[in-house]
C-alpha cells in the first residue's frame, strides 16, 4: 500500500502536535536570563512529532505553533524565528525512519541517531537560520542575536535530548514491534 503525503493520521497528529508546542510554548516557557529567550518543552514535543510522523508534519507543527505563539504575544510574527523551528521540524523528521519510534525498536542505536539529528537541526536553527534571518530581515545587532541563537539552541538541545528522548522511548514502549505477534493455530 502506497503512503499518502498528506494521511487523516499525519493531519491529525500535525493538529494536535501544533497546539501542544503553542501551549508549551506560550504558557510554560521559562526565561533565560537572555531577552527573549526562554527554555520550552515545546521542542521537545516537536521533535516527538517530527520523529513520528516525518518531516512534513515537523515543518508544519514548528510553523503552525510557533506562529500561534507569536500571535497571542501581541507583538506580531518574528518570521526569523518561526522558520527555525519550522526548520527544525523538518530537518528531525526526514530521519524519522532511522528512529523506528513507531515500530516499537527506539532503542539506544536509534536514541543516538534522534539526538545527533536533533543537535545538528538546532545549531542549524538557532545558531545559523534565526540570527542571520534576524540581521537580514530586522536589521538587529549580530552579537545580540547570536547570543539568542547560541542560548536558544543549547537550551532546545538539552530540553529534546533530556524530555524528547524519554518521551520518544515512552511511546516506543507501547508500540507492537514488528513480527511480534502470531497467530495460534
Amino acid at each position: 500500500m502506497k503512503s499518502k503525503i498528506f494521511s487523516v493520521r499525519m493531519v491529525v497528529a500535525t493538529g494536535i502536535g501544533a497546539a501542544l508546542f503553542f501551549v508549551l510554548m506560550r504558557f510554560v516557557a521559562v526565561p533565560s536570563g537572555i531577552p527573549n529567550t526562554t527554555l520550552n518543552l515545546a521542542y521537545a514535543i516537536l521533535a516527538l512529532f517530527a520523529g513520528i510522523f516525518g518531516p512534513l508534519a515537523g515543518l508544519l507543527i514548528g510553523l503552525i505553533g510557533h506562529v500561534l505563539t507569536d500571535l497571542t504575544w501581541g507583538y506580531g510574527i518574528w518570521w526569523s524565528w518561526v522558520i527555525a523551528s519550522a526548520v527544525f521540524g523538518l530537518i528531525v523528521g526526514l530521519f524519522f525512519k532511522l528512529y523506528r519510534i513507531e515500530d516499537g525498536e527506539f532503542g539506544t542505536k536509534q536514541l543516538i541517531i534522534f539526538n545527533v539529528v536533533q543537535i545538528a537541526a538546532n545549531l542549524i536553527a538557532w545558531v545559523g537560520i534565526a540570527p542571520t534571518l534576524d540581521i537580514l530581515m530586522y536589521k538587529e545587532p549580530a552579537e545580540k542575536v547570536y547570543l539568542q541563537g547560541l542560548v536558544a539552541g543549547g537550551l532546545n538541545t538539552a530540553v529534546v535530548l533530556i524530555v524528547g528522548s524519554l518521551l520518544a522511548l515512552g511511546y516506543s514502549k507501547t508500540r507492537t514491534k514488528a513480527g511480534s505477534l502470531s497467530v495460534d493455530k
